[in-house]
């Protein structure tokens, strides 16, 4: 089996390397999986939950691209929710609950039917190189295994470090070791690495808890989905109910304060900003009185229940205290406590835009090793990685998305160009794009491009286009038809919406923010349109939304174009910045250690100012 050179090698089996190995594959690579546990691949070791707030809009994007995760998500969900609706649509984010069970083993399934990839389970100690080059991998088992290209996606694994309380051991995650050897070989190869900690809540057993002394959080009437496959949407759901802590809960939690690995310094790596530990809840919000709990099912038949929003390390005598105060928890019987894990990363300033290293060729980075947080962003970071080795395994250019593109072109250029120190999550105030970067638009913006590089296939493209071509034809009809007064009059006066006196056309109407398509539907001839165009929802929605945002949309669309000739202008490699002595100290340190490849990319690099730009551009020839 190992005889034969692999074209790509993908080390780790989470989100990320999950996403990576079926891209190389199904791009035409030989493609191997190297896993400590096939029996936890795609794992999701903390919530059981897909998307939300700007991660919604990655899973799209990743299923627009031809990746699995969205189409994994919908055939495993047990609720949908679509948030954010009450704001305008470059806000809305799908979220499904997933059934954990279920979520990993459909993953497995979709690989073990992948064609051009092997799976092995083992441990990857180390790293094989041929001077700056990565040739291969050695495992636990003595094994040296050769590859073109390798791709490490180890998440929390890499010298990982559980703590509860006093007690400390190693451990990539529960009931699972660390792995060693890696970071080792990389630092001795000039890499720099530091260290990083997230933490995990208890999981508690659904028969002890009393739902009727919580909050229930039902799904959606209306349920969506992720994919844009025909997936189904959901018919069935399982609701979350929602509680709260109490001043005696955070009390009891304070007693466990001075154990706790977090304050006596023990854990040395720094936590999610964004998805705080309670104890540090409790630390930096002193004068709230409470915190919400979600309390999350793990699946459709599990009694398992996931404590969302009480991720603590601290020992497991006060996590138990503490939970049982908590209204709905009184009888409560934990299945397994929480956690923190801390584990190695390199910053993410070391690798290129492909995701490939910047000291060692055809080597690539791809999720938590690169200081982010989250399936979502694991995954996007994956599929992007295994793009980039299969295609530059044929000699063929890298795929890079840009920030007007996408949110995973967000993700990778944040990573790249600003580095992180701390475990990095999407949002939607991290894309300056966000009327362009929505949900819904994501098949249009990105199956096309993965179609001319041979991942997405003919059916999705075909699917693309015929939805492009019914919203469009849709704004023609909207803007070349007409609607007399006393047809649209009743309806502006239902809506406080100002009567019309001569006819005026539809699209000018629609585009009044009192009106919805459901108003528009009831203009003449329009569901008579709808009917022998076969226009399905999904395009209604389309063309909503550009009648309604059009204005915001050409800005936004503007102000990318004229970004994007700042994109167009190369930096060459290793240009000497110690030569421009007009350019800040600052930034020349910055720009020498980054190494942007374009103008655009060093000036949205901390520390360098508009006018040090200007002069780069003078440099440059501009």
């Amino acid at each position: 089996m190992f005889e034969s050179k692999y074209d790509v090698i993908v080390v780790g089996g989470g989100h990320a390397g999950s996403e990576a190995a079926a891209a190389a594959a199904n791009l035409g690579c030989h493609t191997l999986l190297i896993t400590m546990s096939l029996q936890n691949i795609a794992q999701m070791s903390c919530n059981p939950a897909m998307g939300g707030i700007a991660k919604g809009q990655i899973v799209r994007e990743i299923d627009a691209l031809g990746g699995y995760s969205g189409i994994v998500t919908d055939l495993t969900a047990i609720q949908f929710k679509m948030l954010n609706k009450s704001k305008g649509p470059a806000m809305w984010s799908p979220r499904a609950q997933s059934d954990r069970m279920r979520f990993a083993e459909e993953w497995r399934n979709t690989l073990e039917h992948t064609d051009n990839l092997d799976m092995f389970q083992d441990s990857v100690n180390g790293l094989l190189f041929d001077e700056e080059k990565i040739i291969g991998v050695k495992t636990q088992l003595g094994l040296e295994i050769f590859g073109t290209t390798v791709i490490v996606t180890a998440g929390t694994f890499l010298n990982g470090r559980i703590h509860i309380g006093e007690k400390t051991f190693g451990g990539g995650r529960a009931g699972e070791g660390s792995s060693t050897g890696i970071t080792e070989d990389l630092v001795a190869r000039g890499f720099e690495s530091g260290r990083m900690k997230t933490g995990t809540p208890p999981r508690v057993d659904a028969r002890s808890l009393d739902f009727s002394k919580m909050i229930e959080q039902p799904g959606d009437e209306v349920t969506s989905k992720f994919s844009y496959t025909d997936t189904t949407n959901l018919k069935e759901q399982r609701s979350c109910f929602m509680s709260y802590t109490s001043p005696e809960v955070h009390d009891l939690l304070r007693e466990g304060f001075e154990n706790s690995p977090m304050y006596t310094g023990r854990i040395k790596g720094i936590g999610p900003r964004y998805c705080p530990s309670i104890e540090d809840k409790i630390d930096r919000f002193a004068t709230k009185d409470r915190h919400q709990l979600f309390v999350e099912p793990e699946g459709w038949n599990t009694t398992e229940i996931y404590v969302n929003g009480f991720s603590t390390s601290l020992p497991h005598e006060v996590q138990y205290k503490a939970l049982k105060k908590v209204a709905g928890f009184e009888n409560v019987k934990f299945l397994r406590f929480g956690y923190a894990i801390e584990y190695d990363y390199f910053p993410p300033t070391q690798l290129q835009h492909t995701l490939e290293t910047k000291l060692i060729k055809n080597l690539y980075f791809a999720g938590q090793i690169n200081g982010t947080t989250g399936y979502e962003e694991a995954a996007a970071q994956g599929l992007m990685a295994g793009i980039n080795a299969a295609l530059n395994i044929k000699g063929r250019e890298p795929f890079i998305l840009q920030r007007d593109e996408a949110y995973i072109g967000v993700l990778i250029d944040d990573l790249i160009t600003k580095g992180t120190d701390e475990p990095y999550r999407m949002f939607t105030s991290r894309a300056e794009y966000r009327t362009l970067l929505r949900q819904d638009n994501a098949d249009l913006r990105l199956t096309p491009l993965s179609y001319a590089i041979g991942l997405a296939s003919k059916e999705r493209l075909n699917r693309v286009l015929e939805k492009q071509e019914k919203t469009d034809l849709f704004i023609k009809f909207l803007k070349d038809t007409s609607i007399k007064p006393e047809d649209v009059n009743p309806i502006l006066n239902e809506k406080d919406s100002a009567a019309v006196s001569q006819s005026m056309k539809m699209f000018k109407i629609a585009s009044r923010p009192q009106l919805d398509f459901n108003d528009v539907k009831r203009f003449p001839k329009v569901m008579e349109f709808i009917k022998e165009h076969e226009i399905d929802e999904e395009v209604v929605e389309q063309t909503e939304i550009h009648v309604k945002y059009s204005g915001y949309i050409e800005k936004e669309r503007n102000s990318a174009d004229k970004l994007q000739r700042l994109e167009n202008i190369k930096i060459p490699v290793n240009f000497n910045y110690e030569k421009i002595k007009s350019i800040s100290y600052e930034a020349r340190e910055k720009l020498a250690k980054i190494q942007p490849a374009t103008i655009s990319q060093a000036s949205r690099i901390s520390g360098v100012s508009p006018s040090d730009v200007s002069v780069l551009l003078v440099y440059m020839g501009r």
